[in-house]
């Protein structure tokens, strides 16, 4: 062998896969360390993180990283041992055709789903738009005027619900009204959330109309329209006396049936929740889908989540932004309306689109099919000798077989037929847009009627009238703002979707520096299972063994999330990380109550804390009490221990995130986990901040008991415009028992366990191969390298701008973690600009501002991530410098204060194009580093946020709307 020739072995395998996943080249590396100080990232991790939390000879038991072809290859084999069934089990989940120009051109395409929430809306038109559009079909379809931009499924919709309708209304009744024809799933996650509360769930049949409802007062009622038992029902005289009585009424609606039925809000609905799955997102095992949320008028500003509004921008067109975002759980903490973060926008998007393309007529016409399928369904049952409980339905028929259910459903799965085992005298059948005759002979078969005594199919056809209510048929018009008939060709979606896009900035486009949030690279490789019939059609109530490749990989991913962790057991059914953070109170709650404990309500929260944790430990019925922070943004340690001892027989618990929401490594997180311990608490450290811990430190052993991991952060999996997302949680053996479990899955979770926090028993399950191909590929090594070269990056960041823009905290040593806080309140201030201002000016530098105004007002939060190499983390800190000299032309006046490129950017190509009347030139305002290889224009300039906020627009106005102003 000659010597300069490689080994096969070398060769064997190719580029290994952190090669690709992590930006910076060696010597890109190299100097980067250089202008850190340190000489190598070992060195780094060993002078950033604290002695006492690292991990100095535990190695993670991981298997050998492979290939993204040996990954892809493996969960093939997996995903082979997947059996999807035709699913006919329905109670929220049904098969649905997603057209391939939406699957390809949204859902696999990066351009939506890099993106992120759009806070800048200037460059966020593009899924702005989008989720206007979801307003609109929600809207409309439900007959309430004000809809949000998605919820997190459908459950958890019912259940925002009702504390929204308690918020809202007068009553002080304790007692809300749960319809037993609900879906079980939701009336389960219902209970999980009022418990806390003190909300008393009754449970009422509402198929008896007004004589159903409870005596005595109550705050509000959830009803099904239709229901689980399919049975369609005219509550208009139910909602009036629920309204007389001083309470409010939730409807959980299908929006496919709305086509056809009376919308919810013609019939008295103060609030309408339920999911677009139907609309073009596949089942997925349970998800991730977009529920969503409408109410009347009145109670909008009550409504939790995010919602999409019309305003203008500094020319005085048009342009979207998101509303109320005073809202946002980081701004009001315990006195938030929810503790929804993450929301569903990617498939809000693919359910909007699938409106669009197929528009009203379309819509209408796959109801029509679906119910004409089921109707034609029943009728042959009934010609068979089957009873058939209801007579009107719209796409669910309840059969009644004394003693022969499990024969049935059985003789049906023998078929490829999943059908729903009410319990053992009844079986309801559900059908959908993929419905076909042969399905339906199917069905029939497994009830035992012989193909020779059926009625043709044609013949049921022509004989059968329609089984849905005439005093309950729609006549009322919807989608009928243009933007749903315009697109109903493939050309012409095609190009709306990629107008839309290219209004955007996502990671395909630029690096996304977002302090907090872990704006990574989604690979290709890691995307693509998503849609793989074998996952994206699986029911998740179908049985277990249907998805045993998929379970195999959820094992996988617990053991691995475990292990990383250092936690004993792992839960994977939050489906944001909101949820994981109320999982995880909700099992530290019923620690305490296990023990006799109850009084332990006491939850402190350092005052740099992300928002969400204070709301979610109201959620859980804790007490929130402020533990301060000193100076450098630490825990302030005398504060804290003041307070544990005042709160020694009350604390329940603390939430920490590590490392701090400052960016910085705390070396008191020890102490602060063993002064909490000693007083009866527990540790909950928010995982928000993973991605600077992996294969450094592990919260499991440095003395947390419970922690949330962002998947959509630190494991991969995309933000999607705004979710989806995934926080499960991993906790110590002593709270395992008390992990979410679920009613229809008794795998999901152990049976002492504290109820669903979700709609599905594996959460968002057809996402968790992203998260599964991700470790897969980068082992234990490649893991370690991510972290200590995103920490690398966030203080190369700090040290090439320190001197421009101050960096507000640091850990000893004068090291940041894997973000920095850059303090632009002083510099700004002596030029009359704002933060703002710097953030809408980058964006005529072709890149995503960072977090704007957390943890502190007036700072930018940059995180870039392990995934930007050298050219791009230069990029983001020219501009910056560039910006700072700028400020500085202002401050010194050069500018004006009133006109200058700060306060009127971003500049589009039409005022560029317009008349010039401003003290700095057309080439000043578009091209401040010289003309770029591609410019990224900016579709609108600066949009009015007060504005839109007093004056809400939510759905798809009319272009008459903005004639005149």
């Amino acid at each position: 062998m000659t010597e300069d020739r490689i080994p096969l072995a070398a060769l064997e395998h190719g580029t290994p896969f952190a090669d690709r996943h992590v930006g910076p080249m060696p010597a890109e590396l190299a100097r980067m360390l250089d202008v850190v100080g340190v000489g190598s990232l070992e060195e780094l991790g060993e002078q950033a993180v604290p002695a006492g939390i690292r991990e100095r000879d535990g190695r993670l038991d991981l298997p050998e990283p492979a290939t993204e072809a040996e990954s892809l290859e493996e969960l093939t084999r997996l995903a082979e041992r997947n059996t999807p069934h035709v699913e006919m089990i329905g109670l929220g989940y049904y098969p649905t055709v997603t057209p391939p120009v939406i699957r390809r051109n949204v859902l696999e395409n990066p351009a939506w789903y890099t993106a992120y929430t759009p806070y800048q809306p200037e460059i966020s038109q593009g899924r702005l738009e989008a989720l206007l559009n979801f307003q609109t079909v929600v809207a409309d379809l439900t007959g309430v005027p004000v809809s949000n931009a998605s919820m997190l499924d459908e459950s958890t919709a019912a259940a925002e619900g009702m504390t929204l309708v308690r918020r809202a209304g007068r009553s002080k009744s304790p007692r809300f009204v749960v319809d037993t024809d609900a879906f079980p799933q939701t009336l389960s996650v219902i209970e999980t959330r009022a418990e806390p509360l003190g909300i008393e769930i009754v449970r009422a049949d509402l198929s008896r109309g007004v004589e159903g409802l409870p005596e005595g007062e109550f705050f509000g009622a959830l009803l099904a329209y239709p229901g689980a038992s399919g049975a369609v029902r005219d509550h208009e005289e139910v909602i009036a006396e629920i309204h007389r009585r001083g309470g409010m009424a939730v409807v959980s609606a299908d929006l496919l049936a709305l086509t056809l039925l009376r919308a919810p809000g013609e019939m008295g609905a103060d609030v309408v929740v339920g999911t677009t799955q139907r609309f073009g997102v596949p089942m997925g095992f349970g998800g991730p889908h977009a529920g969503y949320m409408a109410v009347r008028k009145g109670v909008e500003r009550q409504l939790p989540g995010r919602l999409v509004g019309v305003s203008v921008d500094a020319d005085g067109n048009q342009a979207y932004r998101l509303a109320l975002q005073t809202r946002e759980q980081h701004i009001r903490r315990e006195k938030a309306t929810s503790n929804i973060c993450t929301a569903q926008v990617l498939l809000a998007v693919v359910a909007s689109m699938y409106a669009v393309y197929h528009g009203p007529s379309g819509l209408r016409s796959i109801a029509t099919r679906t119910h004409r399928m089921a109707a034609v369904l029943a009728e042959q049952l009934r010609r068979g000798g089957v009873e058939v409980r209801h007579d009107r339905f719209f796409d669910t028929v309840l059969t009644r077989v004394p003693g022969r259910a499990d024969e049935i459903v059985a003789a049906a799965r023998r078929n490829g037929v999943n059908l729903r085992r009410v319990d053992a005298d009844h079986v309801g059948v559900s059908c959908d847009e993929t419905t076909t005759r042969q399905r339906l002979a199917l069905v029939w078969e497994a009830f035992g009627l012989a193909e020779g005594d059926r009625t043709p199919v044609d013949r049921l056809d022509t004989e059968v009238p329609d089984a849905l209510p005439s005093g309950l048929l729609r006549d009322s018009e919807y989608l009928t703002h243009p933007v749903f008939h315009r697109h109903r060709s493939e050309t012409a979606l095609l190009r709306y979707l990629r107008r839309l896009s290219d209004s955007d900035v996502a990671l395909d486009r630029s690096m996304i520096p977002l302090g907090s949030c872990t704006m990574k690279l989604n690979a290709a490789a890691e995307m693509e299972p998503i849609t793989w019939p074998s996952i994206a059609e699986l029911h998740p109530f179908a049985p277990a063994e249907d998805a045993a490749g998929l379970l195999s990989v959820m094992e996988d991913l617990r053991n691995w999330l475990s292990e990383i962790t250092g936690y004993d057991a792992v839960s994977l059914q939050p489906n944001a990380g909101s949820q994981g953070e109320f999982a995880g109170l909700l099992a530290i709650r019923a620690y305490h109550r296990q023990r006799g404990q109850q009084q332990r309500e006491v939850c402190l929260i350092p005052a740099s804390a992300h928002g969400t944790n204070a709301a979610s430990a109201v959620m859980a019925g804790l007490r929130v009490v402020v533990v301060r922070c000193d100076d450098e943004g630490n825990i302030e340690m005398d504060h804290l221990r003041e307070l544990v001892d005042k709160h020694r027989d009350d604390l329940a618990a603390i939430m920490v995130t590590y490392p701090s929401t400052h960016g910085v490594y705390e070396d008191t997180v020890q102490e602060v986990c063993g002064l909490v311990h000693d007083a009866g608490g527990q540790v909950y450290v928010d995982g928000a901040n993973l991605n600077a811990l992996i294969g450094l430190a592990r919260m499991g052993k440095f003395g947390a008991d419970v922690s949330h991991l962002n998947l959509h952060k630190t494991f991969c999996i995309p933000h999607g415009g705004g979710g989806p997302g995934v926080g499960p949680i991993g906790v110590r053996e002593h709270l395992a028992p008390f992990l979410p479990n679920h009613p229809l899955q008794p795998q999901a979770g152990p049976e002492t366990g504290v109820g669903p926090i979700s709609a599905a028993p594996w959460g968002s399950a057809s996402i968790l191969p992203i998260s599964w191909a991700y470790i897969r590929m980068m082992g234990e090594d490649g893991l370690r390298r991510a972290t200590l070269t995103a920490v690398a990056a966030a203080n190369y960041v700090a040290r090439r701008l320190h001197d421009y823009f101050p960096v507000l905290y640091t850990g000893k040593g004068g090291f940041v973690a894997h973000e920095c806080i850059l303090d632009l309140r002083e510099v700004t201030k002596n030029a009359g600009l704002s933060v703002d201002d710097v953030a809408k000016r980058l964006a005529d530098y072709g890149l995503h501002a960072p977090t704007m105004s957390f943890p502190v007002a007036g700072t930018l939060m940059v995180e870039p991530t392990e995934s930007e190499n050298l050219e791009e983390l230069d990029r983001f800190c020219d501009a910056m410098i560039a910006i700072r000299a700028e400020i500085d032309k202002v401050a010194a006046g050069s500018w004006p204060v009133e006109d200058n490129p700060l306060v009127n950017a971003p500049h589009t190509a039409s005022a560029l194009a317009g008349d010039w009347e401003h003290a700095y030139g057309r080439w000043e305002a578009v091209y401040p580093m010289g003309v770029p290889e591609s410019k990224i224009w900016p579709p609108v300039r600066r949009i009015d946020q007060a504005r839109g906020d007093r004056n809400l627009v939510c759905s798809c106005p009319p272009l008459s709307a903005y004639e005149g102003q």
